[in-house]
């Protein structure tokens, strides 16, 4: 509905159409997966870094599976009880890539509760609003790596072998879920904000919403829209007035993360990134990345952010997209060759009858370059 994450359009993207792209799906059932059995394999993750395992009311009072004796909300969530014992997830899990990935995810969030559990109740939260999704997000960058799929024998070992096709087709994959995400993470709040500040009037929030939509994100309605329409409330974060900043600056922090982690791993050099390149990182099993996660995540929010920033990142206390750059630095390099091949325009306009031409190819291209200058001045806003 909102053009956030492209990922389940991927294949009219992929830059080498030859090469399969990464699915588990069919191991999972092959191998007999459960629902218990995936939330093990993800406890082990962090156990494996020296982390804290899940307690025994995680596992007795958690949901994991579609309960069915009743309805409720599907939607995957961590939940801390604040008496520094009682920590859970309610997911209903299918044997799926992306449910696989989700797991590792909220027990991020867990993991980060148990850490900070001995804090002051007030201080039991992230550094930021952006760390907790942050810290589930960074672990995920390591599972959807081929390597690690390989080591926990969802993949085949030839899966694992080095092809700059297979990473390009990866990498895009990535960019598909986390760039695109970034001009719509950013354009919520800034609606939000503006109607906050009486900049929007309620006789031209839907008008104000679209102007947005499509200078920021460049996407434009599928039909004629008017302000009988409210299609900002279709999103459930302004409809229950939720700040949507979290969620874009995790998207620029997990990169950070991701990087200090990796370097403090020995999986990522960044003088000879294409050694050891930062898109091909484990930290499974790696105790020195776990001793650096686990300074920071004990934190919680008992200091400012950019102190507790500056204990993963070596004494940077700066948000910024570097990481994001490195991390995604082949695609961006195949992106400039194929748009500089087929003649490719970078961006969009819009014409008389409101529509926009724009070369998909190189909309991420275009997010990694252009909106660099705003995701800096946006981080300052924070």
């Amino acid at each position: 509905m909102w053009a956030q994450d492209w990922s389940n359009v991927k294949d009219l993207f992929l830059p080498c159409k030859n090469k399969p792209s990464l699915d588990i799906a069919p191991a999972l059932r092959e191998q007999n997966y459960t629902a218990e059995r995936m939330f093990r394999v993800s406890e082990e993750f962090f156990t494996s870094m020296g982390l804290s395992p899940m307690p025994e009311k995680f596992w007795n009072l958690s949901i994991i599976e579609k309960p069915k004796d009743r309805t409720i909300v599907c939607h995957a969530s961590a939940w801390d009880f604040c008496d520094s014992k009682d920590f859970r997830i309610k997911q209903c899990t299918d044997m799926t890539m992306e449910d696989f990935v989700t797991v590792h995810h909220e027990m991020g969030h867990v993991e980060y509760y148990i850490q900070y559990k001995d804090l002051h109740i007030a201080f039991r939260d992230g550094a930021n609003p952006g760390f907790h999704e942050a810290v589930g997000d960074v672990i995920s960058l390591s599972v959807v790596t081929p390597k690690h799929m390989v080591k926990i024998g969802l993949l085949s070992d030839s899966a694992g072998k080095k092809d700059s096709e297979v990473d390009l087709n990866y990498l895009m994959s990535q960019a598909l879920s986390k760039v695109a995400f970034l001009p719509f993470g950013y354009l919520i709040d800034v609606w939000r904000w503006n109607v906050f500040r009486g900049k929007i009037s309620s006789s031209h929030y839907n008008c104000e919403w679209w102007k947005l939509r499509s200078e920021v994100q460049g996407v434009q309605p599928p039909n004629i829209r008017s302000e009988e329409d409210f299609d900002p409330g279709a999103k459930y974060h302004i409809a229950a007035n939720v700040p949507y900043m979290s969620y874009f600056v995790s998207y620029i922090i997990q990169f950070q993360f991701h990087r200090a982690l990796c370097t403090a791993a020995g999986e990522y050099d960044p003088k000879n990134p294409l050694a050891k390149p930062l898109h091909d990182c484990d930290i499974y099993r790696n105790k020195k990345a776990g001793d650096l996660l686990k300074e920071m995540l004990r934190l919680g929010s008992s200091k400012p952010w950019p102190d507790v920033m500056a204990v993963i990142t070596e004494g940077n206390r700066r948000m910024d997209v570097s990481a994001l750059r490195e991390y995604f630095q082949p695609l961006e390099n195949w992106l400039r060759k194929d748009n500089k091949k087929h003649g490719a325009a970078v961006g969009w306009k819009l014409s008389k009858n409101r529509s926009y031409s724009v070369s998909c190819m190189s909309l991420l291209f275009f997010f990694c370059l252009q909106f660099t200058d705003v995701l800096d001045w946006s981080v300052e806003l924070c």
